[in-house]
């Protein structure tokens, strides 16, 4: 079923801070499916501040090991948090469907699309430099 977080295996990259981080990520995404609306928008919070700090420790991680792509890659992150945060506003008005469409129809795609393009380069990048 498109969209389902139990459905596919996260793609390891070989890069321990990165991988623990989706990993976090998509237990947290696994939960927020299943809770019920009155939890929903707890967890979504949740979801937005892990998001936060994990793009955070990328972008330092991107930074420290003076990653070429990282212009790109930090541009992709705050992309996303802008409409993250939009949709927070949504589910803190109480419209909570409009969150569920986020995470499951457009956060969760683009999460994969991201693990196997931008991060799989950062995690090459900084095995390669051993950051």
């Amino acid at each position: 079923m498109p969209g389902s977080a139990e459905k596919k295996p996260l793609l390891l990259l070989g890069y321990d801070p990165i991988d623990e981080d989706h990993r976090d990520f998509m237990a947290i995404i696994e939960d927020i499916m299943g809770v019920d609306n009155v939890g929903f928008a707890t967890m979504f919070e949740a979801l937005l501040s892990h998001t936060e700090a994990h793009f955070e420790r990328e972008n330092k991680l991107m930074e420290a090991s003076d990653y070429p792509a990282m212009g790109e890659h930090r541009g992709e992150h705050a992309r996303v948090m802008g409409e993250f945060r939009q949709f927070h506003q949504r589910v803190k008005r109480g419209l909570i469907p409009f969150g569920r469409a986020f995470v499951a129809e457009r956060l969760l795609p683009w999460f994969e699309l991201h693990i196997t393009t931008m991060d799989a380069a950062l995690a090459a990048h900084l095995r390669a430099s051993h950051h």
